[in-house]
Formats: structure tokens, C-alpha cells, sequence
């Protein structure tokens, strides 16, 4: 083996799922992790990456293959393609069973729990398969002037754009839509196009370029803002903006958080990251007018739509800030913390203040399986007990998942 293990060729016989998409095999005493390939295979892989005590590796060719693989669902997907769904090759069965593995194992390592529920597999968000569920997606502009989806850790684009997330139709004509609308010059390389199917069936697209610290904006077609609805009210949420990608995701979670939350007439609640103020909206309404609710994202777009969503709502306070910063400020306590932070999770110093705040009851979700188990860990450290735990799989064709915890801790 060369002094660098990068390029070099070798043939392993895979083990459990990993964090991040790939499988545990071992070659004369290291670990490598592989991508593209299912556990209890036998395949021939070829290092990308020599981190010293471990190696990356991706699959070349499969010589024993598992009988959960099967033909890619997605047609642009895979080795030396687009980096859209890493595990469109696996039977979404046993791809939701793999993501439950993963959140148990992380939550063992990580969070020292041990989670009861893995072996029913993550949940689906809906019945209607595992394609087609995507209604928000961000394209990279190449050198061509052509949008793209990124190859796995590359800059390098794949222009074909039949990617098996999306929802029906939602790319078609796009390529029109941009030479009618905008010339070469409002497409330099590194533009990103941000498009939005609403529930009105509406498509936008908005592009996007960096200039220095600033950000130039250009409605290509349709609006700047999407109309979304949840529970009968309705929301103008920035294209640019986050909202969730899958289009089942926003009912469920606001289903499940009213469930767990438990709010009730005259509570204090926090609704923490809380984008364009879905939960909010939910947790309002149980609180009533004696109650109130403290909505905080750092987002300018999405808690500009949130105060204009929840105008009507007096008990709902929304705050544009550092979700550390604006708790740091309060001058009293919740009944109730709702946490839905970015992949980077909750982290101590968050956790921190809500145990220092006395918060009785969370609601924690995580997008990221590391993350979210750390968090869990650290609630467990100040006393939290952990009630339930629900995986889904909110990306499928991915290896990624949304979990969702509910934390008690008793008064003290």
C-alpha cells in the first residue's frame, strides 16, 4: 500500500450503517467507511479520502451484492454522479430500517440512551412512496451558465436535473423559463436558484448571487414568496427562505408538537428556531390570550413572514435574534420549550439556560443524527428524562432523518 491510501483499490466486506451515509468495513486493522454500499456486502471500493487511522472509500463494483439493493431510484444518483440521493439504491425498506439503526447507535454512543424503537424502521411521512416528495430545492450555476446538483463533495455539476425527489414536473421547462427571463449575465457561475412549488401549485424561482457580503435577488418567475398552509392559516414564506422540503413534513410535526407540548391555557412557551412561526401558530391557539408565546429565529425572511402570518395572534411575541441571545434577555421562565434547530443541533449553552429556566416540558427535533443524540445527552445530564423518541424519514432516497424527542423534567 502506497504511503497515501488515496486512489488505491481494495476489496472489503462491509459491516453496520454509519453516521453520514456510509458502511463500516476494515482492512489490515483500519476502518474504512463506504459509500454506495449496504451492510454484509462484499465489494471492491476505491479509497477517496486517507485520514490517517481511517480512510473514505466508494464503491467500484459489487461483487456480493445484499438483497436489499436494488436498481437506483434515482437517475442521476450514485458513484461519480450527483450527490442528490446516496441511498436511492437501497430498498426504502431496509433504507428506513439503516436510518433507525444509525439514530439508535448514535444515541447509545452519544447520548447514552438506549432507544426501544429501532427496530420498526423510521417512519414514513406519508403513504405515497419514496419519490417525488420534494417541493423546495437550491441549484448551483456552473461555468455553462447551466444550474446543477453538486457531484457528492465536489464543485463539479450534474446539469441533468431529473433528480427523483422532486415533485412532478417541478423542473420541467425550466431551462425556458431562464432564457426567456434572464440573460448569461444574471447566471454567473456559483448563482444558485432557489425554486418552490406552493400550495397553490404555483412555481417560483428566485436567483441568487453573492457580491461581497451582500446578496443580489432576481425573480426569474412566479414571486419572491410562496404561499404554504398549515392548519388554515397561511403564510408567505421568501423562496430564499427555509420552509420544509418535504411537502407532508410541516402537518406531521405540527401535529406531533401540539401532541407532546401539551400547552395549555395561560402557559409560557418557547418556540425556539422557530423559522416562520408554524409551531407558534399551533401553540398559540392552545395558550390563548392569557398565555404567551416567544417565537426567536435568526432569519430576517422567515420572522418578517412569521409577524405578518401571526399578526392576529397578541399572545405570540417573535423575536429576530440568537435563540442564546434572546433567552439570555428574558426576565422569566417556560412551561414548555420547542426546539427545532439547524444541523449543528441545540448545543450546551442552550440546554443550559433551559435547566437553568426550570422548563418542565420539550420538545426537541434534530435533522442531524449526531447532533440531535449529543443534545439528547446533555439534556439527560440535567436531569431531563427522556419520554419519547419518534424517527422519520423525512429525506428519503438519503441517508438522512428527522427525529424527534420528548423531555421531561420534574420541578424542583
Amino acid at each position: 500500500m502506497p504511503a497515501t491510501a488515496a486512489e488505491a483499490e481494495l476489496t472489503v466486506v462491509t459491516g453496520a450503517p454509519a453516521n453520514g451515509g456510509s458502511c463500516v468495513a476494515h482492512h489490515e486493522g483500519r476502518v474504512v467507511f463506504v459509500r454506495y454500499a449496504l451492510p454484509g456486502e462484499r465489494v471492491r471500493v476505491r479509497v477517496t479520502a486517507d485520514r490517517g487511522s481511517y480512510w473514505h472509500a466508494e464503491v467500484v463494483e459489487v461483487i456480493d451484492a445484499s438483497g436489499d439493493r436494488t436498481d437506483s431510484l434515482c437517475p442521476i444518483a450514485g458513484v461519480g454522479a450527483a450527490g442528490c440521493c446516496d441511498l436511492a439504491f437501497a430498498a426504502p425498506e431496509a433504507a428506513r430500517a439503516l436510518k433507525a439503526q444509525v439514530v439508535a447507535n448514535q444515541l447509545q454512543r452519544l447520548g447514552g440512551f438506549d432507544w426501544s424503537g429501532a427496530d420498526a424502521g423510521a417512519e414514513q411521512l406519508s403513504a405515497s412512496g419514496p419519490t417525488g416528495w420534494r417541493t423546495r430545492v437550491r441549484l448551483e450555476v456552473g461555468p455553462d451558465h447551466r444550474p446543477g446538483f453538486h457531484r457528492y463533495h465536489s464543485d463539479a455539476l450534474v446539469t441533468d436535473l431529473r433528480c427523483a425527489q422532486l415533485s412532478h414536473g417541478m423542473l420541467d421547462g425550466l431551462a425556458e423559463s431562464l432564457a426567456n427571463n434572464v440573460s448569461t449575465a444574471d447566471l454567473p457561475p456559483a448563482a444558485q436558484l432557489h425554486v418552490a412549488l406552493d400550495d397553490d401549485g404555483r412555481r417560483h424561482v428566485v436567483r441568487t448571487v453573492r457580491h461581497g457580503g451582500r446578496t443580489a435577488t432576481k425573480v426569474v418567475e412566479g414571486g419572491y414568496e410562496a404561499v404554504q398552509r398549515v392548519g388554515g392559516r397561511s403564510w408567505r414564506v421568501p423562496v430564499t427562505a427555509f420552509w420544509q422540503a418535504h411537502r407532508d413534513a410541516v402537518r406531521v410535526y405540527t401535529n406531533l408538537v401540539a401532541e407532546w407540548a401539551q400547552p395549555g391555557a395561560g402557559m409560557q412557551v418557547w418556540d425556539l428556531y422557530g423559522g416562520a412561526g408554524v409551531f407558534a401558530a399551533a401553540l398559540a391557539d392552545a395558550v390563548g390570550r392569557s398565555g404567551r408565546v416567544l417565537t426567536v429565529d435568526t432569519s430576517r425572511a422567515s420572522t418578517r413572514a412569521a409577524r405578518v402570518a401571526l399578526a392576529d395572534l397578541p399572545q405570540v411575541n417573535v423575536v429576530t435574534d440568537s435563540v442564546r441571545r434572546a433567552l439570555t434577555s428574558q426576565r422569566s421562565g417556560a412551561d414548555v420549550a420547542v426546539l427545532d434547530p439547524p444541523r449543528a443541533g441545540a448545543g450546551r449553552e442552550v440546554i443550559d439556560i433551559l435547566a437553568a429556566a426550570e422548563v418542565r416540558r420539550v420538545v426537541h427535533i434534530g435533522c442531524e443524527a449526531a447532533s440531535f443524540a449529543r443534545d439528547i445527552g446533555l439534556y439527560r445530564e440535567r436531569g431531563y428524562a427522556v419520554e419519547k423518541v419518534r424517527v422519520f424519514d423525512a429525506f428519503p432516497l438519503t441517508h438522512h432523518a428527522e427525529c424527534v424527542a420528548l423531555l421531561t423534567r420534574a420541578q424542583r
